[in-house]
Parts: structure tokens; C-alpha cells; sequence
């Protein structure tokens, strides 16, 4: 099968830098490009579809899009519609820290193949490109005609038998209490100043904190004006 082309849509630069790195370092992936609205995101699915004129050669299309919900001039599943619309044979995986019940149905019923919740691992990314390249290759690989069984197959590819976890160590439980902590702040907390307000050792603050840097969910950076060791400062992103 030939790589599948990937268009990453996503507004955060640090994010959609860190979304684009991941897809290239994975095997039978190309990036496509990387668009930071959902006009930018039009126009490269407009030209990636048309085709060229004349001598020109017709550029590849694009057949997968990581798509956040959050953009500055639309919403995901608008995007989504718009792509839908136009009739565009492109698969879509939500990426997004948006976790609203009727926006996942919404997301579903317009046909993304995939839900990932920020923040996440490259672990789990990894194993949701996996999946669907499964899926892709069990269609792919029939004739023009299919049996239940191999539909079924293909489909079943799609969802892993367990499920993503945290890293060893770490619990959902106190994850959720640093991001309810951290969504309430204005100002970046240190990995001690989160310790203290949750009754936890700085320690076990700075592994979430560092958990959630790795994830694009908070923002770290160095804090300056204090004495001693250099000290790391985080805030929510989104």
C-alpha cells in the first residue's frame, strides 16, 4: 500500500509542530502539510483534490486528516461538514482536548474513524495511526466485493482490545485534580506549588506536570528570579 498522506490541522503551533513530528516518524505515513485554521485547511484539500493543468503534474491527495476542534475561525466539525460536503474520499481523526459528549456523537455521526483525547503519549498515537493503517490495508486488500466476516475485520482493527493507559504510576484520579488545579490558574504554578495545594510530593506534581508538557495540555517554562536549582513553571494551554 502506498503512504498513507497526512494533513495535520491544528492552531497551536507547539502542538501541530509536535502532531507533525509524530506522523513523520511513523512508518507508511507522509505529512502532507500542516495547517493552522480551517481556511488554511480548505485550501490545501482544494488543491491536493483538483488536480494539475496542462504540463502540470495532479498533486496526491490527502487521505487522512488529525483535525483539532478547537481552530481561530471554525469549529472542527465544521470542517468536517465542509470536507464531507465536497465529497472528498478523506479519513478524519479527532485530536482534541475536547471531551463534550455531543460533540463526540456529532464528530461520529459525520464519519471520523478515530477520537483521541488530548493529552496523550506517543504511545497512543502511535497505536491509533496503527490501527487505522490496519484498516485501511483489511479494505484495501478485498476485491470489489466483501464477506461480513472481512468487514468485520476491518472494523475490529479500528479498536484495539485494551486500552490506552496511563504511564505506570501515574492514576486518572489525580491526573483530573492537577488539570481541574491548573484550568482554574492564571498564572504558571511550579511542580511544588501544585504539591502543596494537592497534598502531594513535589516529586509526583513534577512526573503529571512533566506527563502533561509532554502531551502539548501545558505549557512549561524555565522560572527565573530564584535561588538554587533552576525551576520549571507550568501552564494550562488550552
Amino acid at each position: 500500500m502506498e503512504p498513507i498522506r497526512v494533513l495535520v490541522v491544528e492552531d497551536d503551533p507547539i502542538a501541530a509542530d509536535a502532531h507533525a513530528e509524530y506522523v513523520r516518524r511513523l512508518d507508511g505515513f507522509d505529512l502532507a502539510g500542516v495547517a493552522r485554521s480551517g481556511a488554511e485547511a480548505m485550501a490545501l484539500l482544494s488543491t491536493a483534490s483538483a488536480g494539475g493543468t496542462g504540463a502540470q503534474e495532479s498533486p496526491p491527495g490527502i487521505d487522512l486528516i488529525l483535525l483539532d476542534m478547537n481552530l481561530p475561525d471554525a469549529h472542527g466539525l465544521d470542517l468536517l461538514r465542509r470536507v464531507r460536503g465536497l465529497g472528498l474520499p478523506t479519513d478524519v481523526i479527532a485530536i482534541t482536548a475536547v471531551r463534550e459528549l455531543h460533540v463526540v456523537r456529532s464528530a461520529i455521526s459525520a464519519g471520523i474513524v478515530q477520537y483521541l483525547i488530548k493529552p496523550f503519549t506517543y504511545s497512543a498515537f502511535h497505536d491509533k495511526l496503527g490501527a487505522y493503517r490496519e484498516f485501511r490495508l483489511n479494505l484495501t486488500g478485498q476485491a470489489a466485493s466483501t464477506t461480513q466476516s472481512e468487514v468485520d475485520q476491518a472494523f475490529a482493527s479500528l479498536r484495539p482490545a485494551a486500552p490506552a493507559s496511563l504511564p505506570k504510576g501515574l492514576s486518572e484520579d489525580t491526573l483530573r485534580a492537577i488539570i481541574g488545579q491548573l484550568k482554574t490558574l492564571e498564572e504558571p504554578v511550579s511542580a511544588a506549588e501544585v504539591a502543596s495545594t494537592l497534598d502531594l510530593s513535589r516529586v509526583t506534581a513534577r512526573r503529571y506536570l512533566e506527563y502533561l508538557a509532554d502531551g502539548q495540555s501545558v505549557r512549561r517554562s524555565s522560572r527565573y528570579g530564584t535561588r538554587g536549582r533552576p525551576e520549571f513553571e507550568y501552564r494550562w494551554a488550552r
